[in-house]
């Protein structure tokens, strides 16, 4: 078994294969530089995260975002059409930026789906927004420059799934197919000579690469950073070992939660390994 789209650096050939997913609010922080810098550089080989994972991405592109307050009124910051992430603050005009430029790319999919069979899925419509962006410092557009599939299984769970559903009104017809992205990243999983797993936050994205990797019968190496904690029986809070239970683990890997901020934790980690040679490159 090996990648359905044959990348021209396939990750199944090399010695092992990460998997980085991550929840939205890593974009949303400083922490996109880290996950940008490891896209750019291809020290990854599959992306996982969410629709605010993708969109924030964009907008961080389209729009400026504002260093505010974890205590400031909800109330005021509706009045003013502000919105809280953490203490960031998105002015809602940015929303508005994002769907002025996902208009023309999704008439022009909607076109290639009925002129020339394209059958899209997530991945290959995250692939596009990155090829249109076309912005250095988004995680999508080096993803799409260096091949790496990004899987966003709830895609629709966000300002894109709003954007689809204004256009569709207008223009009907566009399909997303989620069953050849879950197909494609499983192959990949079972394709691997190895697998390493690194998870941001909890959610879709740690769930969603955990089961990927039962089909090559568990993950070699794993590495979690959140704060979720296992008492209320969470995937997102459940430890490694509960996932060795489930095979998503293998039995004699060594796997490590950090239990953490991962805004603080993983531009260290990055520094310390990924980027350890990085001035010698």
């Amino acid at each position: 078994i090996s990648c359905k789209d044959h990348p021209p650096h396939c990750p199944c050939l090399s010695s092992c294969t990460i998997f980085l997913g991550y929840t939205s609010n890593m974009i949303s922080s400083g922490v996109r530089e880290s996950i940008r810098y490891l896209a750019q550089h291809r020290m990854v080989d599959v992306l996982v995260t969410t629709a605010g994972g993708i969109e924030e991405d964009l907008i961080k592109c389209l729009g400026p975002v504002y260093l505010g307050e974890f205590n400031l009124s909800g109330r005021d910051l509706y009045v003013k059409r502000i919105n809280r992430i953490g203490n960031l603050l998105m002015p809602e005009e940015n929303y508005r930026l994002l769907m002025e430029w996902m208009e023309p790319i999704l008439k022009q999919m909607l076109l290639e789906q009925n002129t020339q069979g394209v059958h899209w899925t997530p991945s290959k419509v995250i692939q596009r927004f990155g090829k249109e962006i076309n912005h250095p410092e988004s995680v999508c557009y080096w993803a799409y420059k260096n091949d790496i599939p990004v899987f966003s299984p709830a895609l629709t769970d966000g300002a894109i799934g709003d954007v689809l559903y204004l256009f569709s009104v207008e223009n009907p017809g566009l399909i997303v197919d989620i069953t050849e992205d879950i197909s494609r990243m499983n192959s990949m999983a079972l394709a691997a000579n190895s697998s390493g797993i690194i998870i941001l936050g909890g959610g879709v994205a740690k769930h969603h690469i955990c089961n990927a990797n039962i089909w090559k019968k568990g993950a070699d190496f794993a590495v979690y950073v959140n704060t979720a904690q296992e008492a209320d029986g969470s995937d997102s809070g459940a430890k490694p070992d509960e996932a060795v239970t489930w095979g998503k683990i293998k039995m004699d890997a060594k796997p490590v939660k950090v239990v953490a901020d991962a805004t603080l934790i993983f531009p260290l980690l990055v520094a310390e390994t990924f980027a350890v040679n990085a001035d010698k490159q």
